[in-house]
């Protein structure tokens, strides 16, 4: 027991000095942090129910998780070579694809709640 413990605790040690490192050299999820801080305001003083207010705010964390995940595409992109090549390019491109595709889903999630409110 005491060793599954311990395991849980390197991953999650593990798992915050990665985002540690996203954050202090991608200036693009502080940009996303600013965003889910003011939209997490947005979910508690609009008149959400739960569900809703759990999907919109799940949303913009899992633009987080997009991020961090083309930080570590572009990381390993740029270690196996610096020089330019099409399918570098083609891999950071799909990882800034992927933050993207999820901010269009949180953005729609939110038109949706705001309709909804409106209707």
């Amino acid at each position: 027991m005491w060793q599954q413990i311990m395991r849980v605790r390197q991953r999650a040690i593990w798992s915050w000095d990665g985002f540690v490192h996203v954050y202090r050299t991608e200036g693009s999820l502080m940009q996303w942090i600013v965003a889910n801080a003011v939209f997490a305001v947005l979910a508690f003083l609009l008149p959400l129910s739960a569900g809703e207010r759990g999907m919109v705010l799940m949303g913009g964390i899992i633009v987080l998780a997009a991020e961090c995940m083309n930080t570590a595409i572009e990381r390993v992109v740029d270690d196996i070579s610096t020089e330019k090549r099409d399918a570098a390019k083609q891999a950071k491109d799909c990882g800034s694809a992927a933050v993207a595709v999820t901010a269009i889903g949180v953005g729609v999630a939110w038109v949706c709640v705001i309709v909804g409110l409106i209707w």
